[in-house]
């Protein structure tokens, strides 16, 4: 005989819990303690044909928090006993509210059958409840009752056994929670995984929410059993409560509400129909313009287009005075030192190449103010809800969006978050097609190469440029993610559930911080990261120098010579020792592979840079193309170099901006994919963008040269 079924039947004050519980069991029910407390404990049985089912009433709550006894006991039960199947009774006629504790139950991974009593009332009421999506899009079986007249009361136990009869492990569902507390959420997992103490009982993000939330019960479990890792929480936790406070006016327990019931809204948009006199909420006003089905996308690309209008506008001035302070600061140090190795590194290796990226600071900032706007309203995750309706087709879950934007689907985002933030998809074949793809979005790495090339080629149209590179980043996003979908990684796509918090005004303080963060992070790494780089390809493009002999050919030809035929003379010099450095045969060696797509050696030699980091390409180029001039310009920025140098012209520009927008992923994502999906896949990311940068930068040069555009 089959073993019995242990089910928990939990559930929110008036839901109907206990007409429920009686209709179960009848009479084959018992009333005691729990121990140690005055809260009562009933249990009972039931019967599914011929298989007993065990019920334990749990009391009622609103929230797995311990702000109640009732509610830590509840909880303590399902963590120490581990029921098989929890049963939450749900009030189908107020779904919203009472789902809040079931999303909790699924937090903590429990297995969840919802009853959805009084479904009757709903229905009187005008709703209309499309039981199969609220299951689907829950991801948990649902179940119909009227618990006083005990109908559904067979479907609800066939359920339960057949959801306790898989057996499944509990799995924590994941739900984001904005990219402060999501951040803080990642590093608290890390420290508790790394510190091994919570084992199964307790779901590492479950115990970081806990702290997140100041559930009182579990921090003092934890200053208690582990109190070096208590302290190490509590502090990333009032760290992340002081930014909220500053940045947004919120807790982070009243974020992490918003979210859930955001959760929830988005899950009863599509299951629940209501009656059309029903008043709605403000947000719901709003979403009703922005979220549909045309007006929506229209609205989103004039949002776009306007962002990079209002960036490029207002950053003009700037970015101008930064070029121009930069190449006064070269001309200063190379009047001010004698020729040598020294004046070298300092003018070309660390002011040409770090400036070329910092004087983009003012450019950068603007964009992340932008964002930070689209961020703190709202209006992000209404951005991730009407793509999802395109991703689909092209394979992709709709959580990939958000991974996707996180890389930079608006611009200015970093891969790294985004690859981590596609652990957020179940299944693994969109996992991974999502981690393929996500660095082919434009990075804050790569806004810099293109605003430098789009000045010098596009200048009359800087948005629009922008705003065409960001529909082409999507595109071959998507290109991509369906060719993996449907060879490596063929499987169906799953349904998905986007968070839409509440619209809320941003505050200008809110803006600045998170504006100022993301600033800051670039331009620490433009001074440590970037420098390194650049004084390592200084040196790569400056040694070993030419040899003796040919050093004294160009001697006796200067020998001789006026002062135009020597500059013409030191520029010949100085170009020839460029091609002959470590970094010059490197670049000639590839110029067979990059010659059909238009580019150089120097631009070779930029690109294998870019493998490091992307802002490298930029720096690189402004290094070599000061390394090799035998006179300085001092208000020459690389822009107006490069409109002057042989082999430039618009097409050219235009396809190194798609091969840098594609081609591999930086080091520091490639060892993140590593990590997230193994060596395997690190090594399939960095073959599969770059050949598919190669084949579409390609197509791009040789379209161009057959329209004449190449001149």
């Amino acid at each position: 005989m089959a073993p019995p079924v242990v089910m928990a039947l939990a559930g929110n004050p008036n839901s109907g819990k206990t007409s429920l519980f009686n209709a179960l069991t009848g009479a084959h029910q018992h009333v005691g303690n729990y121990p140690g407390v005055t809260v009562e404990k009933k249990q009972g049985r039931a019967f599914c044909e011929d298989r007993r089912v065990e019920v334990i009433d749990l009391p009622g709550a609103y929230s797995l928090t311990a702000y109640s006894l009732e509610e830590r006991v509840a909880r303590d039960f399902l963590i120490n006993e581990r029921p098989q199947v929890v049963v939450d009774v749900v009030d189908a006629a107020n779904l919203e509210r009472n789902l809040y504790l079931a999303v909790q139950f699924m937090e903590l991974g429990v297995p969840v059958v919802i009853a959805l009593n009084m479904i009757d009332v709903a229905e009187h009421r005008g709703l209309k409840i499309d039981v199969a999506k609220l299951s689907a899009r829950l991801g948990v079986p649902v179940a119909p009752t009227v618990a006083r007249s005990s109908q559904g009361m067979e479907d609800l136990l066939r359920a339960v056994v057949a959801e306790a009869d898989l057996n499944r492990p509990w799995k924590p569902k994941r739900i984001s929670y904005g990219r402060d507390l999501d951040n803080a959420l990642e590093r608290m997992v890390g420290l508790i995984e790394a510190d091994g103490w919570a084992g199964e009982k307790y779901p590492a993000r479950w115990l970081a929410l806990k702290v997140l939330e100041g559930d009182s019960q579990i921090r003092d479990l934890l200053a208690e059993e582990r109190p070096e890792l208590a302290s190490r929480l509590f502090d990333l936790a009032a760290e992340v409560e002081k930014h909220l406070a500053k940045t947004l006016d919120e807790t982070p327990e009243g974020l992490i509400a918003d979210y859930r019931y955001g959760f929830i809204a988005s899950v009863t948009k599509e299951a629940v129909g209501h009656k059309l006199e029903k008043r709605l909420h403000t947000s719901d006003k709003i979403d009703r313009v922005l979220l549909n089905r045309l007006a929506g996308p229209v609205f989103l690309l004039l949002v776009l287009y306007l962002v990079y209008q209002v960036t490029f506008s207002v950053s003009a001035p700037p970015v101008a005075w930064l070029e121009a302070f930069f190449g006064w600061l070269g001309g200063v140090v190379e009047s001010g030192l004698p020729d040598g190795p020294v004046k070298s590194l300092l003018v070309s290796g660390i002011i040409d190449g770090v400036g070329g990226v910092l004087g983009f600071v003012p450019l950068i900032a603007i964009m992340f103010f932008a964002i930070a706007i689209l961020e703190d309203s709202g209006y992000m995750a209404r951005i991730a809800f009407i793509m999802d309706r395109v991703l689909r087709v092209f394979g992709l879950h709709g959580s990939s969006v958000l991974s996707l934007i996180v890389s930079g689907g608006i611009a200015g985002g970093c891969a790294v978050p985004g690859v981590l933030s596609a652990r957020t998809l179940r299944d693994p074949k969109e996992r991974l097609a999502t981690i393929m793809v996500a660095p082919m979005m434009n990075c804050g790495a790569k806004l810099p190469v293109y605003a430098m090339l789009i000045a010098a080629f596009f200048a009359r149209y800087e948005a629009l440029m922008f705003f065409l590179l960001t529909l082409i980043a999507w595109l071959m996003a998507l290109i991509a993610s369906w060719v993996l979908r449907h060879s490596v990684l063929k499987g169906q796509s799953t349904p998905f559930v986007m968070e839409l918090p509440p619209y809320r005004p941003p505050t200008l303080k809110g803006l600045l911080i998170h504006t100022w963060e993301r600033t800051w992070a670039y331009i620490k790494k433009a001074g440590t990261v970037i420098l390194a780089i650049s004084i390592l390809m200084w040196a790569m493009m400056s040694f070993p120098g030419l040899p003796a002999e040919r050093q004294a050919a160009f001697q006796a030809r200067l020998a001789g010579a006026d002062r135009a035929g020597a500059a013409r003379i030191e520029a010949e010099r100085a170009q020839a020792q460029l091609a002959n450095s470590w970094a010059g045969r490197a670049g000639r060696a590839l110029t067979s592979l990059t010659r059909p797509l238009g580019f150089d050696w120097r631009v070779n030699v930029a690109l294998v840079g870019g493998f490091a980091a992307k802002e490298v390409v930029l720096s690189t180029l402004a290094t070599a193309h000061s390394v090799g001039q035998a006179e300085r310009d001092q208000e020459a920025s690389l822009s107006s170099r490069l409109i002057r140098e042989p082999g430039w012209n618009p097409l050219t520009a235009f396809t190194l901006i798609i091969f840098v927008m594609i081609y591999a992923p930086c080091l520091v994502t490639l060892a993140v994919i590593r990590k997230e999906a193994g060596l395997g896949w690190a090594g399939f990311a960095l073959a599969h963008n770059t050949l598919f940068a190669y084949v579409l930068a390609l197509l791009v040069h040789q379209a161009g040269l057959g329209l004449g555009l190449g001149g």
